[in-house]
């Protein structure tokens, strides 16, 4: 089953007793700009997400303090991304 209660592009499921009234939403959200539909699906994830953890943003902060100090002090050598492609390539063709 698509997003919105959709099965393919075009073709709604009815099989919720509310499904009128979400069809005329799906006819609106069809006709928004691209910009206009992003912003709606932006507050709909929100919404499913719930409340912002407020420690998030300090935690990541840390993490990125954390690895750059093993960078910076060698404890951790750096892979250039050709580099785990390729071994990445090699692994997957075994």
């Amino acid at each position: 089953m698509g997003f919105f209660g959709l099965l393919t592009p075009g073709t709604l499921v009815d099989s919720h007793p509310m499904s009128r009234p979400i069809a005329k939403i799906q006819d609106e959200i069809r006709r928004l700009s691209a910009a206009e539909k992003e912003e709606v699906l932006r507050t709909l994830l929100e919404e499913l997400d719930g409340p912002p953890d407020p420690d998030v943003e300090s935690a990541w902060l840390k993490e990125v303090e954390r690895r750059a100090g093993e960078i910076e002090s060698g404890r951790v050598k750096c892979v250039p991304a050709e580099e785990v492609f390729r071994q990445l390539d090699a692994l997957l063709k075994k």
